[in-house]
């Protein structure tokens, strides 16, 4: 890609505050937009082939809300990134991430969090840190098991789809505002899913099918009506 036409890219952020860069072969982030870190709202560079985020400049974009990277190379996340208070939005589908830096749970902001297809092969505890957070997607990643860390989770939508998952702590039950937990094909056994996930939970939309047992044996467990309550209760508000 042409320095002029990077120019241009750049010219057009400074007035709109957007910088979109997609499925143009970058192979690093562009250090032009050093000149935008104090009026840049968004970035979306995704589909491209970035391995890595400059350290010195991904902390300071200030206004930054949404940050999109979504099918890239990158293999980690430097702690800077963790500086972007008003962070709204990451987007990091289809990378290969396999944690999150330390600090990740500063991000206050941060509502919404997307690392679908990469490889986490844990629930990243700083997640619990997020109070705005939202909707949470890790799904197709390697994670094996939910630990207790997770009753901590703020998140409205926690969506698991496609991982490695055999066991899930009951404290999961006592996330204080989870409505949406997906965990379609993963490998749990009937017996390892709590129950108090039906009677005990605000969960109102759970999805199960294509782990080992059959969805028909879910609804002779205890606490199965009173999950159906809710599900329906929910239906209704929406319809």
């Amino acid at each position: 890609m042409g320095n002029s036409a990077l120019r241009a890219h750049v010219e057009t952020a400074q007035k709109t505050g957007v910088f979109q860069l997609k499925d143009r072969g970058l192979t690093e982030f562009p250090s032009e937009l050093q000149k935008l870190t104090s009026n840049l709202r968004t970035i979306d560079l995704s589909n491209n082939k970035i391995e890595s985020l400059p350290p010195l400049l991904i902390g300071k974009f200030i206004l930054l809300k949404s940050l999109s990277l979504n099918n890239n190379k990158l293999t980690a996340l430097p702690e800077e990134i963790c500086n972007l208070k008003k962070l709204e939005t990451l987007s990091l589908n289809n990378n290969h991430l396999r944690e999150l830096p330390s600090t990740f749970g500063q991000l206050s902001a941060l509502k919404t969090l997307s690392l679908s297809g990469n490889q986490l092969g844990a629930l990243p505890p700083q997640l619990c840190s997020l109070r705005h957070l939202d909707v949470v997607d890790l799904s197709k990643n390697q994670i094996r098991s939910i630990p207790d860390i997770v009753g901590e989770l703020q998140a409205i939508e926690l969506n698991l789809n496609q991982n490695q998952i055999s066991q899930i702590s009951v404290k999961i039950s006592c996330c204080p505002r989870l409505k949406v937990l997906r965990l379609e094909e993963n490998c749990l056994e009937l017996s390892m899913l709590p129950q108090s996930i039906l009677s005990d939970s605000q969960i109102c939309l759970l999805a199960v099918e294509g782990n080992l047992f059959e969805i028909k044996k879910l609804r002779e467990l205890e606490g199965y009506d009173k999950y159906m309550e809710r599900f329906t209760a929910t239906k209704k508000k929406f319809a």
